[in-house]
């Protein structure tokens, strides 16, 4: 505070200086005027008939012989009625986008609105409103002129002026993004540099309200979400490059929920390892209960592209708590699997032929599994991970997120190892969680030799390594009907493909062997349908005919029928429409002879 009342005097005193080179002395002063401590002596007939909130002020003050007129909470300052009083007395400086906002405030203030006010007003209009640049600069000197710079619409003229001007310059950088490539067609060129954003640098020095109301306004106007992503990131930087110890947490903490609050909905417009940054300040200065949830919402929607470095959050909070904060990994992936649970709920069989919206993608379960798997054996050493904690963390996952189960066994193996203390029942609950047939044949050696693990897993690790060799053995000896045990091995084992496939890849399996059996049944009906046929023609040449001959004839032909249809099997080329062709044959002679 010492600090920037020094400034202050410095300042006022400069200014004196300052006023004492323009203001002419060959004329005696009659009024004097203080603002903010310093004391200006000047004249009243220049002063008198350009302002009208002075004029009043002196009218009030017609006794003394020099009037002592004290400005109180004029707007800008001591520089802002300088230039205010040099305009009075005819003095010529120049409008910038440094002083223009303070010429607003104050030219309102004194009620010169029809002199000075309008000079400004044009200057803000026609130069400052468009350029992006200089919208910038009067937002900053906005800052301290509030709320009176909003009542004027200063500040809403810059802000609109700066958002439609980023969704221009964002369009005109698409189509320089366009080009025609070899065969003539237009496409976009995605490695030409974007020249459309930077302005996302220029924003950062904005104060975070108003910087709020540019960013809503941006979204607006339809500028896209990975450039407001990328001026998210960039101010939050900026931001912790110029923390010191004199910010307080306070404001720290008003700055990480308005970006929250910014964030867009659309994912990946910013990367998962910046949500997890302003997931570990929000606990540190201890946001609000919304903000923290909203965070692991985001991050849970995209959580596959994770890595175990962002998962390890640590724990703010001294005390008996664990190093790493489990309870909030364990909401971020209760946060990802139930989009897979708003889709089991559903009855309709038809949504696994299409990847929904709503459900994570078998390859993103996959890789969330070995990010949770990898995280437990992190978190595992850690003596102060409860048994519940951990146990929730394995089971946050549906069933078929893991297709082998090595990781979640060696995770487990670490936290026995680590907490040798834990009771028997407890191991047996623990060890549940693991699928031992889902175990590589290396990690099934070690599970089988491991003595923290419960007897009952050791007999059932034992039990699979035994079940696998059989089956091992048993697929030496299928050189001849090798299609047939095929198949037969896939129907035995699709109880056990189903525990590892998702519901929607066990539904195509079971759909195509269902379309499989289906073919198998029509060819069966085609050859019954044929026999049938032909068994009938020979029942009408029997009726017809009473001769030795075509008797003996007919029992030839019998036995050549039956040793066709024996042979059908095999895909021969239409055994029965040879024998229907034969059989004709030799009924046309047997009649011609008699």
């Amino acid at each position: 505070m010492n600090k920037h009342h020094q400034q202050q005097l410095s300042l006022a005193k400069s200014s004196q200086q300052s006023c004492n080179e323009w203001i002419f002395r060959d004329v005696p002063s009659d009024i004097t005027i203080q603002v903010n401590g310093v004391t200006f002596a000047l004249h009243k007939f220049p002063l008198v008939s350009r302002s009208g909130r002075i004029r009043k002020l002196v009218a009030e003050h017609r006794d003394s012989d020099i009037p002592k007129v004290e400005l109180m909470n004029l707007p800008g300052g001591v520089e802002s009625f300088e230039l205010a009083a040099k305009f009075c007395y005819g003095i010529n400086f120049e409008v910038t986008s440094l002083n223009v906002a303070p010429l607003c405030c104050v030219s309102d203030y004194l009620e010169m609105n029809d002199t000075l006010g309008s000079r400004a007003e044009e200057y803000l209009e026609s130069v400052v409103c468009k350029n992006m640049e200089m919208c910038v600069q009067v937002l900053q000197q906005c800052e301290n002129l509030l709320p009176l710079a909003d009542e004027l619409k200063i500040v809403g003229r810059c802000i609109d002026a700066i958002a439609s001007k980023a969704c221009v310059e964002q369009i005109a950088s698409s189509f320089s993004q366009l080009e025609y490539s070899d065969s003539g067609r237009l496409h976009v060129n995605r490695e030409a540099k974007c020249e459309g954003e930077w302005w996302i640098e220029d924003l950062s020095v904005i104060r975070i309200d108003l910087y709020q109301r540019v960013i809503i306004a941006m979204k607006r106007r339809g500028v896209r979400p990975e450039s407001i992503g990328a001026s998210l990131v960039n101010y939050v930087q900026k931001e912790l490059i110029k923390k010191v110890d004199s910010v307080s947490a306070e404001h720290e903490r008003l700055v990480i929920e308005t970006i929250i609050s910014l964030l867009p909905n659309e994912k990946l417009a910013v990367p998962i390892s910046f949500l997890f940054g302003l997931l570990r300040s929000a606990v540190m200065v201890d946001c609000t209960i919304a903000c923290r949830l909203d965070l692991e919402r985001r991050i849970g929607s995209q959580l596959d592209i994770a890595t175990l470095d962002d998962l390890l959050i640590p724990t703010f909070r001294h005390g008996c708590e664990a190093l790493f904060d489990v309870d909030t990994v364990h909401r971020i992936l209760v946060n990802f699997s139930q989009q897979d649970d708003c889709v089991d709920d559903m009855d309709d069989v038809s949504i696994f032929e299409s990847d929904s919206p709503h459900s994570p993608s078998q390859s993103a379960l996959l890789k969330v599994s070995k990010l949770v798997d990898n995280y437990l054996a992190e978190i595992a050493p850690d003596a102060k991970v409860k048994l519940g904690q951990f146990m929730a963390i394995a089971e946050a996952l549906p069933a078929h997120a893991r297709t082998i189960h090595d990781g979640l066994y060696r995770a487990i193996d670490i936290y026995l190892k680590a907490h040798q203390g834990i009771l028997e029942a407890d191991k047996k609950k623990l060890c549940k969680l693991i699928d031992f047939q889902k175990l590589s044949q290396e990690a099934g050696a070690h599970a089988a030799q491991n003595e923290r693990l419960p007897l009952l897993s050791m007999i059932q690790v034992l039990y699979f390594e035994q079940l696998r060799l059989r089956n091992d053995l048993c697929c030496s000896y299928t050189d001849d009907g090798k299609s047939a045990h095929h198949r037969q091995s896939r129907r035995i084992s699709s109880g056990a493909l189903s525990a590892v496939m998702s519901p929607g890849d066990n539904y195509a399996s079971l759909k195509r062997e269902n379309r499989e059996l289906k073919l198998e049944l029509s060819r069966i009906r085609m050859r019954l349908n044929d026999l049938e046929k032909e068994h009938a023609y020979m029942k009408r040449n029997m009726a017809r005919s009473h001769s030795r001959r075509f008797m003996s004839s007919f029992s030839r032909k019998i036995s050549k029928l039956r040793f066709f249809g024996q042979g059908s099997s095999r895909g021969s080329s239409s055994p029965s429409r040879q024998s229907y062709q034969t059989d004709s044959k030799a009924i046309e002679r047997t009649c011609a002879s008699q």
